[in-house]
């Protein structure tokens, strides 16, 4: 199917619309809090560790677990991770060289 000239105008209308209201809307609800709202400051705590727990189930959702040349690699990468984590506690460099060291297991060694 082949989208028109308008009909492509309005898709990027309306994305740009809905990008632009979700970026402003907590801006505009919060504006008089300083800080200060409970459920924001709960939900700063509480939302990283289950994007990464979320992540985590993503990531191994296909791993077949009765076979340990396929469980190697992502064990590797995890403990990896892990300990690469504790060392330097950056959490980009933690994934960036978790994800360089699976694809190298991955492409090379199994």
């Amino acid at each position: 199917m082949t989208l028109t000239s308008v009909q492509t105008f309005i898709i990027i209308c309306m994305v740009t619309f809905g990008t632009v209201i979700t970026r402003f809307l907590p801006f505009a609800l919060f504006h008089n809090n300083k800080g200060n709202n409970s459920f924001i400051t709960y939900f700063g705590k509480v939302l990283p560790y289950s994007a990464i727990g979320l992540l985590v189930v993503y990531c191994l959702k296909g791993v077949n677990f009765k076979s340990p040349a396929n469980i190697l690699p992502e064990a590797i990468s995890i403990i990896g991770i892990i300990l690469l984590h504790n060392w330097k506690g950056n959490a980009l460099l933690s994934i960036g060289i978790g994800t360089a060291v699976y694809m190298f297991l991955v492409q090379t060694v199994f």
